[in-house]
């Protein structure tokens, strides 16, 4: 049984700071769904991918998607599992044991149930698709937050499911109270 960690920051946002050393996470804004002391996992929110559709990613599975549902773009959720879809939703959708609290107001579920409501009539009212998610080990997380790699930030329903996935990264650092050009690339050298 893993540990519950008394600072958790499941139900939070993960923001990159500039400089973060890792091109994949550069400008990343991203919702961290579990961490505890044995792992941690998120779902970058901000970073469409050119090439794919929703009708794209429901085809793959037969289904069809109705309406203007099916031209919403798909999110690179990060580089583990990349072939497997991860759907954070509005808590209108519940698809029992399969749909995980993160926070007030958004769930995921990772299961063909919410790809069929998506597909449907029955799909929650907000909601983005990732394929792949964004995963650590143990304490791995910990040392990059030691190291500054990362803010974090109190989720935001728009932060998470608006289509303005440009000012993404902007936004959820002036949540803090400051304008990212205020941050420093790099640390000072002595």
């Amino acid at each position: 049984m893993t540990e519950p960690l008394a600072d958790t920051i499941a139900g939070k946002l993960l923001v990159a700071m500039p400089g973060i050393g890792d091109p994949r996470f550069n400008r990343s804004v991203i919702m961290m769904c579990a961490h505890d002391s044995e792992h941690a996992m998120g779902v970058v929110v901000n970073k469409p991918k050119s090439d794919i559709t929703l009708s794209d990613v429901l085809g793959h599975l037969g289904l069809e998607a109705e309406g203007s549902v099916a031209e919403r773009i798909v999110l690179d959720g990060g580089p583990v599992r990349p072939d497997r879809g991860f759907v954070l939703h509005s808590e209108d959708f519940i698809a029992g044991n399969a749909t995980q609290v993160v926070a007030p107001g958004i769930r995921l579920t990772a299961t063909r149930d919410v790809l069929i409501a998506v597909a449907g009539e029955h799909a929650p009212r907000r909601f983005v698709l990732a394929l792949g998610c964004s995963g650590w080990g143990a304490g791995q997380l910990e040392n990059e937050l030691k190291r500054n790699a990362w803010l974090v930030v109190d989720a935001h329903d728009a932060i998470v499911f608006d289509d303005s996935h440009e000012d993404k990264w902007t936004r959820a650092i002036k949540t803090l109270g400051f304008d990212p050009a205020q941050l420093m690339g790099e640390q000072g050298r002595a």
